[in-house]
């Protein structure tokens, strides 16, 4: 067992009453939002050559805090995109909110019809939740990869970055503290994990809000961030998939 990873486990036996607690009261005072609309579409850049990219993973891939995909992470990807790699991208969501690593390879991989050339998998949130070890975040990572890799093995495969549950404003200190810290984990344990594996990469560059601000010119008035205090708003969504774009240019 990981050290790391037993101190920290130790160290929360006598607080999951409290976690359990509080964490249900989270819950029923958080408004449940949709799954965003509109799961496919596409970029013209040229109309000579076409990607298709398939955006794979849980609740933040699947669009909860906006109306559409079009405006939210996979359909701002894919424009942002399509110019830095100068093709068309046909983009196509297959998402689904609560969904751990394991359970998107069980239930969603078996829904993908068309062959992607470029794979971007969010997940972390729900694995980081269920306070899963790292070790076994590795086990379902690399089980993921290799089905994502049967669909064609050519495709790069990228990973967005970690959720910061550390900053979710909806999230008691004791929860920011527990499960941010299971989630800084296992983004630790992605980072040593993809470096074993070719043309699988991870944006492990943790989210900060402040550093998006000052990046992107944003004027900061309240909390425009969230949609609910757990799940981005349209303004995070889109700042987020313009510097995954930039990542994936850098190494695609």
């Amino acid at each position: 067992m990981n050290f790391k990873f037993f101190i920290h486990n130790s160290s929360i036996l006598p607080y999951l009453p409290a976690l359990y607690r509080q964490g249900k009261k989270v819950k029923s005072s958080v408004p449940k939002l949709p799954e965003a609309k509109g799961t496919s579409g596409k970029v013209e850049y040229d109309g000579r050559t076409s990607v298709n990219l398939l955006c794979i993973g849980e609740s933040t891939i699947a669009g909860v805090g906006v109306e559409s995909h079009q405006e939210g992470f996979s359909g701002t990807l894919a424009s942002e995109l399509a110019p830095l790699i100068k093709k068309d991208i046909q983009w196509e969501v297959i998402a689904r909110s609560g969904y751990t690593a394991a359970r998107v390879r069980e239930k969603l991989i078996p829904r993908i019809k068309n062959r992607p050339d470029l794979i971007v998998v969010g997940l972390g949130g729900n694995d980081s939740f269920q306070l899963n070890s790292p070790n076994q975040w590795a086990q379902d990572i690399l089980k993921l990869i290799k089905a994502l890799k049967a669909l064609n093995p050519e495709a790069p495969i990228f990973f967005t970055n970690i959720p910061p549950i550390k900053i979710f404003p909806a999230f008691t200190p004791l929860i920011k503290r527990i499960i941010g810290g299971r989630s800084e984990q296992l983004g630790a344990k992605l980072t040593e994990l993809v470096k074993e594996i070719d043309d699988v990469y991870f944006s492990n560059e943790p989210i900060e809000l402040e550093t998006w601000a000052k990046r992107y010119n944003i004027q900061v008035k309240g909390n425009p961030f969230f949609s609910d205090g757990v799940h981005p708003s349209k303004l995070t969504y889109q700042v987020w998939a313009k510097d995954m774009a930039s990542f994936i240019h850098k190494n695609y």
